[in-house]
């Protein structure tokens, strides 16, 4: 597991974790240290939906409320 922390500019900085890595580096899943926010990176524009349900179940074995989870637009 990894640790970031960014700073985007000053005074807007954050920690972020790696909490889950493809073996290719396909997929990707960050959150930060409260747990209040969560993202699925992707190298591509789309997930097909089995892969996604797998991330999910893997995101939700980890403690993390789905509630909330939105698929953006690409």
């Amino acid at each position: 597991n990894a640790k970031l922390k960014v700073q985007f500019f000053w005074p807007f900085k954050g920690d972020y974790w790696i909490i889950d890595l493809d073996q290719d580096y396909r997929f990707a899943i960050v959150s930060e240290p409260d747990r209040q926010y969560l993202w699925i990176l992707s190298r591509s524009p789309k997930i097909d939906d089995q892969t996604l349900k797998t991330l999910k179940e893997k995101i939700s074995k980890k403690g993390f409320d789905l509630t909330y989870l939105k698929k953006t637009r690409q």
